[in-house]
């Protein structure tokens, strides 16, 4: 019988020391606090090599496994409307949040008062602007340019030709089945290395964090970011928790099973660096990897729920700082541009604010410049998008995965109940023998 590894030899107890040392060093010391963003910055540059092939691997071989091929379209449909309907609810989550609270209501700022250039600063002049170029964007230039750019969709898109053409191929395309699944193999257990540098980035990342903006930029606009936290809650507990009682298991038994992966995004306010991990315990809950592995990495890009939540906040906010007036027409055309802005961005840091300035440049009745107010607060609230995204995408993955009776619910109740041991994850990343039907 395996015995249970030692608590501090856990993942989920070293990055949370990592982030707890980090906010002290930040505090003490912000200098040195300040200069150490590269450990950050390289433990995600590490782990986002790596994901642009773990993805490929992931859903070829899931497509390529499923016996009827029609499904897979069966699974984007169900997936995508399920992502619009969380990203509403999250947007018209924030929205009330914020008018119930009203964070910016006195603060009275004259929007020619405002700096423009911290705005510029994010502005993306190659970003693709509405619904025909966004798709062009996801067809990559080459096969290997998509891997090249490191975006999901466009990976996304080349694994689901290539599961699609081993399937049809039949005999004759199982050693390229092969040869993706020792990949695979080998891409899990290079990752599994980089997930030892998780405390080390933790840290950086919390410390320059704490270091550059200090607590007492957090008491400044105390509001706004409690504001934020209690609409995430609220999205989290409330409205995901009633989406898994319906469909009949837990979310706080959810919550514990991705434990790791929940700390390892506090500390590093991204969730690129847990999409592997994520896929194989969704696998070890008994979601079936041609489902799991595709709606995993396409909410990774179509379901931002922490950063829908963020767009409705802080677009109000600075309304409502500025003294401006929003009639029920400018919501709801507010929220129609919301619908597309919050689609697409990457899980990294700084992706919420990036979507909050294209949304403001669409809006001419709010200023972009605005942006200006939240800047030094924005990295505070960046862990929370980024952990109700995590949550959102993982409850959608499992639900889908029931909803295509590709989740087995006895195995689904009984990990659940069991939590997860950490050695458990090399036992599902071991190679296993594949085969393929002629």
């Amino acid at each position: 019988m395996k015995t249970k590894a030692a608590f501090y030899k856990s993942l989920y107890f070293q990055v949370l020391i990592a982030v707890t040392a980090g906010v002290v060093v930040g505090h003490y010391w912000p200098d040195f606090g300040s200069s150490l963003k590269p450990l950050g910055d390289a433990f995600i540059k590490f782990v986002k090599m790596m994901i642009a092939p773990i993805v490929f691997c992931t859903i070829a071989l899931g497509i390529a496994k499923m016996s009827n091929m029609k499904e897979v379209g069966k699974t984007l449909v169900k997936a995508m409307g399920l992502f619009y309907l969380l990203t509403f609810i999250a947007l018209a989550t924030g929205l009330a949040a914020v008018y119930l609270m009203q964070p910016g209501v006195g603060m009275h700022i004259s929007p020619s008062a405002l700096d423009p250039s911290v705005a510029a600063k994010y502005v993306k002049p190659d970003a693709p602007h509405g619904f025909v170029p966004f798709v062009m964007h996801i067809i990559p230039a080459s096969f290997f340019g998509a891997f090249a750019e490191g975006e999901v969709l466009p990976v996304l898109l080349l694994a689901i030709l290539i599961g699609f053409g081993i399937a049809h191929t039949g005999r004759s395309a199982r050693p390229v089945l092969d040869a993706i699944d020792a990949f695979s193999h080998v891409l899990f257990t290079v990752f599994g290395f980089l997930m030892k540098l998780a405390p080390l980035g933790a840290f950086g990342a919390m410390a320059f964090t704490i270091g550059k903006y200090g607590v007492k930029s957090v008491s400044s606009l105390g509001l706004l970011i409690a504001t934020f936290y209690v609409a995430c809650l609220f999205f989290v507990f409330v409205v995901l928790g009633t989406l898994a009682r319906l469909h009949g298991f837990s979310l706080l038994k959810t919550l514990r099973y991705f434990k790791e992966e929940l700390v390892v995004v506090l500390g590093t306010s991204s969730t690129e660096p847990v999409l592997p991990r994520m896929l194989l315990k969704l696998e070890r809950l008994g979601c079936q990897k041609g489902v799991s592995g595709l709606v995993l990495p396409m909410g990774y890009s179509f379901n931002l729920d922490g950063s829908a939540i963020y767009l409705t906040l802080a677009t109000v906010f600075i309304a409502q700082a500025c003294d401006i007036h929003l009639s029920v027409g400018q919501i709801l055309a507010m929220l129609a541009v919301m619908l597309l802005t919050s689609k697409g961005a990457a899980g990294v840091t700084g992706s919420g604010f990036v979507a909050l300035v294209a949304t403001l440049a669409i809006m001419p009745d709010i200023p972009v410049a605005g942006v200006a107010l939240i800047v030094g607060i924005d990295r505070f609230m960046s862990e929370a998008r980024a952990l109700t995204s995590l949550v959102s995408n993982g409850v959608a993955s499992i639900v889908v995965s029931l909803w295509e009776g590709a989740c087995d619910r006895t195995v689904l109740s009984r990990e659940l109940d069991r939590g997860f041991m950490e050695d458990e994850l090399e036992e599902v990343a071991q190679p296993h023998s594949t085969a393929i039907a002629a």
